[in-house]
């Protein structure tokens, strides 16, 4: 027999049940430290996103603005930017699409609010945040196009 071969059975062990319930309790307490901070910034880079795809918005309605001399309606809505209205008038000086894709739902999944004429200007845009409510604080603040 060769003594290369041959191991000693204590060699071929595993890891035991108690060394693997410190490695599950270490992985779980670094889980609980970092989870908070990173779904932090997660909340965070959905409100950056919101403001981003508003200032988008904003730009678009200003080109549709600029060739049919007037903001779409609030029936019409965002849908303007990207499908020609139905309205013979408008219809005729549209000279879009003026955003890439359609753009219905902020981050969060909700739709935009388009109001116009607005109570802040000749429109108003505006995020409900993550609860798709009006008001809030933090990842549940309004993203406004006049703030």
């Amino acid at each position: 027999m060769n003594r290369n071969t041959h191991r000693p059975r204590s060699s071929l062990r595993g890891f035991t049940l108690v060394e693997l319930l410190i490695v599950m309790i270490i992985i779980a307490l670094l889980s609980a430290i970092v989870g908070p901070k990173l779904f932090r910034h997660v909340g965070e880079s959905q409100q950056k996103a919101t403001r981003a795809q508003i200032h988008q918005l904003d730009q678009a309605l200003d080109m549709y603005r600029l060739d049919v001399g007037r903001y779409p309606s609030t029936e019409q809505g965002l849908e303007a930017l990207w499908a020609k209205p139905d309205d013979d008038a408008d219809a005729q000086r549209w000279k879009g699409p003026y955003l890439k894709k359609p753009v219905e739902k902020d981050p969060w999944k909700n739709p935009y609010v388009y109001i116009s004429p607005g109570e802040h200007g000749e429109y108003d845009l505006s995020s409900l945040g993550a609860d798709g409510k009006e008001g809030g604080e933090g990842d549940n603040a309004d993203i406004n196009s006049w703030e």
